[in-house]
């Protein structure tokens, strides 16, 4: 198996959740809601949670929100919880003091570099810490010009003067991204940066679109990045549920093999050797998998070409026939079943594996 090898970045707390540093690459996504909709809000963070989310944000807009955000706050005294903010440097301030465990500020929203201390100072009086949030829509103009527009190299050169701006204060709780929604952008301005900085990298494709649209920009540049070692927490940006947000940098992190938050699901495209309704059982099989936390790699097969044999790696899987199912476990058949006892006979194999691991644990 390849090892990905990631960049050492300092590490930075937010609450109980360890960013860079020896940490496993983070899972964060922003509620939808309006924050003035505490139920709402809270019952989205919830299921963001059960997701799988490790970080979650919070825009705050006005005051409004500010109160709201803090009945939410102790409603989850224990869940890392972001406030976003833009513009009013003095939400930013009351939002540290009300409990938000980082802030995310775009720095050439603000563009006051006296009300900027004021943010980082409250921020380091509270032990909390700040994401430097960059992208094409907050870059200073005397950069734009420089470069001649919102190119990698000035979101970058951005990325620095803050970076440089915060440390000259004493602050080094610090998070730091450069996003675009333009995936070759992305890719070059994060690679750039990760070469010049050692504070660890939020990464993210901005204004990714609808899910299909948005999960390819995210997962090829979120990817290429990931596996060549640059990247300490990742949010994929979608105009849709949060919690597919979760879902799909969950599957990004399974895919690369960085991170596991329960079982592998691969399974054949389907040919004209496929004699059973493959993607009903696909889909039974993928939602049977939802309850279980063990990082298990699961194969479903249409045929006998590709499971056992292509799928022979796998830890669990089924090569389905018409009628019934060969059970496979690393490429060896263990037993035949009837088709309507296979999502049930690899739910019991999983089971097996999880006693026996909790035996030798």
């Amino acid at each position: 198996m390849i090892e990905i090898k990631r960049k050492y970045t300092r590490e930075v707390k937010v609450g109980n959740i360890g960013i860079g540093g020896q940490n496993p690459v983070r899972v964060q996504s922003m509620t939808s809601t309006r924050t003035t909709d505490i139920d709402a809000t809270e019952e989205q963070i919830q299921k963001l949670k059960d997701a799988g989310c490790e970080l979650i944000r919070i825009s705050i807009p006005d005051l409004k929100s500010l109160k709201s955000f803090k009945i939410i706050r102790k409603d989850f005294p224990d869940t890392p919880l972001i406030a976003d903010i833009h513009f009013n440097p003095h939400l930013a301030i009351l939002a540290i003091e009300e409990g938000a465990d980082k802030i995310r500020i775009n720095p050439g929203n603000i563009n006051n570099r006296e009300k900027i201390k004021e943010i980082i100072h409250a921020a380091k009086a509270n032990k909390k810490a700040i994401r430097i949030g960059v992208n094409s829509g907050s870059l200073e103009k005397d950069l734009i010009d420089k470069y001649g527009g919102v190119f990698p190299e000035a979101l970058v050169e951005s990325a620095l003067r803050w970076i440089d701006f915060f440390t000259g204060e004493g602050f080094f709780d610090i998070v730091v991204s450069v996003k675009s929604s333009s995936v070759p952008h992305t890719i070059t301005a994060y690679t750039l940066l990760s070469s010049k900085t050692d504070f660890p990298l939020h990464l993210g494709v901005t204004e990714a679109g609808p899910f299909v649209p948005g999960t390819v920009k995210s997962s090829i540049a979120l990817g290429y990045l990931l596996y060549n070692g640059i990247g300490d927490t990742i949010r994929v940006s979608l105009t849709d549920d949060p919690v597919k947000e979760v879902e799909i940098a969950w599957e990004i992190l399974k895919s690369l093999e960085l991170r596991f938050n329960g079982p592998l699901l691969i399974s054949c495209p389907t040919c004209a050797r496929t004699r059973v309704n493959l993607m009903e059982i696909v889909s039974r099989v993928e939602l049977m998998l939802k309850k279980y936390s063990t990082p298990v790699k699961v194969a479903v097969m249409g045929c006998e070409v590709n499971g056992p044999g292509e799928a022979k790696d796998a830890d669990i899987g089924v090569a389905a026939e018409p009628g019934y199912g060969i059970i496979f476990k690393k490429g060896r058949v263990v037993r035949k079943v009837k088709e309507d006892e296979i999502v049930s006979a690899i739910e019991e194999e999983i089971r097996k594996m999880e006693e026996s691991s909790n035996e030798h644990s």
